[in-house]
């Protein structure tokens, strides 16, 4: 992928406009109070980075993200929040040495962040790799030199399944006979 857009800070200026929105959305979910508004901005927040993936032309990085993260993970949590009874006496009063000591944590980290970014982007700059994170390398390697252990993975997801299952057959058949001995 060509980039037609001129580099600021030896960066391409959709990945740093893009990098400004994944850090609002991240800033928001962290500071707002409501957690429905807080897991609707994760969402954004991991659309935004699916989008860094397109970016760096790894098409498949960027689909897993989208089905699993803003997709999957996302219902979970809401399921989670609305089935929670939360209230505002509920919640623990934090005190201002940890917000103090929070803030700059998460200072340090962004100028580590930003110096390491500033580094890695002459190396990119300098060593374009045609064909890295699509599909079909993936492919490739995944079943060629990785073929052992990605069908051994599939047969310890398929034993962890049937686990489940058997286990929630059980404990469903357990919970039918308590019922008919209570009644």
């Amino acid at each position: 992928m060509q980039y037609l857009s001129v580099l600021i800070f030896g960066l391409p200026v959709e990945f740093l406009v893009l990098s400004f929105i994944t850090i609002l959305c991240a800033l928001y979910v962290v500071t707002n109070k409501n957690p429905i508004h807080s897991v609707l901005a994760l969402i954004m927040t991991f659309f935004s980075i699916s989008a860094h993936y397109i970016i760096l032309n790894a098409q498949f990085l960027a689909i897993v993200n989208l089905i699993v993260y803003a997709g999957t993970i996302m219902v979970l949590f809401l399921f989670v929040l609305m089935l929670l009874n939360l209230n505002k006496d509920s919640e623990p009063q934090v005190k201002m040495g940890w917000q103090v000591a929070a803030t700059i944590a998460a200072g340090l980290l962004l100028v580590v962040l930003a110096a390491s970014l500033h580094k890695s982007s002459e190396y990119v700059s300098r060593n374009p790799v045609e064909g890295v994170g699509l599909v079909k390398n993936l492919g490739k390697y995944l079943f060629s030199e990785f073929l052992v252990p990605f069908e051994l993975s599939g047969i310890l997801f398929l034993a962890a399944m049937v686990g489940a299952v058997f286990l929630g057959k059980r404990k469903t058949d357990d919970e039918s006979t308590e019922m008919e001995e209570t009644a």
